[in-house]
């Protein structure tokens, strides 16, 4: 018997760029289509009670990837409805699991949790050593209400939810739109958008001195999945690369991968966010196993290639 045989799953976010990749690995691990549930959010919107109860019924475990998200831009623009709707969603969701005697809660919260200054590495005992990143705050405290959640419920419930903290995801798929988007796939529309263009400049917010660490998403899927089978303690997961680039650098190779030549302006006026960012990644490895294995630069060369197959540009 395998760990997955029989299980019905529901994915939340399962249409979205994370949870797309999820359900094809699921698929991958003998888990049929059928037994695999993703509500979507036209349909079931989880912010309302009822529909949380009714996408987990008869289900065994859950992965809970739903999530309003967006970049520096869109945090400081909607942080009321970024809290509100990340609260909402997972404090339900955890709750309606656990009444329906789900076997299984996989929480995916998000880097932003963590307190502006931390110290790097992130390790997970920093969490709570003070407050998040200012235009990302509201986002962050939301997600990390369900590591509270969750180690409540497992105290007093001995409910079995766990929670993951992912580090910034790219990808093949990944959201393009220059609102919602986040750095990697913003910076690659506004550099192909100036070349098609033929703008010979783009400009990018803030010094470029900050500091962030991605993953690809077939690592994080990598991640959820090995903890999924294998990991059932309170403790939080952090899930990364371990790998700390600067902006400025992420640029100037993102430029150089798509052809791009052009002058880097930087608008100082717009903020860095937080100053770095990089994860100790040991827990994950010590506890499931997890290690990222797609190289930074193949990750983001695949990445541009999707991107241009998409828009058709040669």
């Amino acid at each position: 018997m395998t760990f997955w045989e029989d299980e019905k799953v529901l994915v939340t976010g399962g249409a979205g760029f994370l949870g797309s990749f999820v359900v094809e690995k699921l698929k991958e691990k003998g888990v049929s289509g059928e037994n695999i549930r993703i509500p979507r959010s036209k349909d079931k919107d989880l912010r309302r009670w009822t529909n949380c109860i009714e996408v987990v019924k008869d289900i065994d475990i859950v992965i809970h990837l739903a999530a309003k998200v967006g970049g520096i831009g869109y945090n400081q623009k909607y942080p009321a409805t970024l809290f509100y709707d990340n609260a909402v969603m997972g404090i339900q969701m955890m709750e309606a699991a656990r009444q329906e005697c789900v076997e299984k809660f996989v929480a995916i919260g998000t880097i932003c949790a963590y307190p502006k200054f931390t110290p790097v590495p992130f390790k997970e005992g920093n969490l709570w050593n003070g407050y998040p990143e200012e235009t990302n705050a509201p986002y962050g405290l939301a997600k990390k209400m369900m590591l509270v959640q969750s180690q409540a419920y497992r105290q007093q419930y001995g409910f079995n939810s766990i929670y993951l903290l992912p580090v910034n995801l790219y990808g093949p798929g990944d959201n393009f739109d220059p609102e919602q988007s986040h750095v990697i796939p913003a910076l690659i529309r506004k550099i192909f958008d100036a070349k098609e263009a033929g703008d010979d400049y783009i400009t990018v917010w803030g010094t470029g001195k900050a500091t962030r660490e991605f993953l690809y998403v077939e690592d994080a899927t990598e991640g959820i999945i090995l903890a999924t089978e294998k990991y059932n303690k309170s403790n939080p997961v952090n899930l990364g690369s371990g790998f700390e680039i600067s902006i400025k650098d992420l640029v100037e190779l993102i430029a150089e991968i798509a052809g791009f030549d052009g002058e880097i302006r930087w608008d100082t006026s717009k903020p860095d966010g937080q100053p770095r960012r990089c994860l100790d990644v040991s827990r994950a490895k010590e506890e499931f196993g997890f290690e990222a294995r797609v190289d930074f630069r193949e990750g983001l060369e695949r990445t541009i290639e999707w991107y241009k197959e998409k828009m058709n540009y040669e």
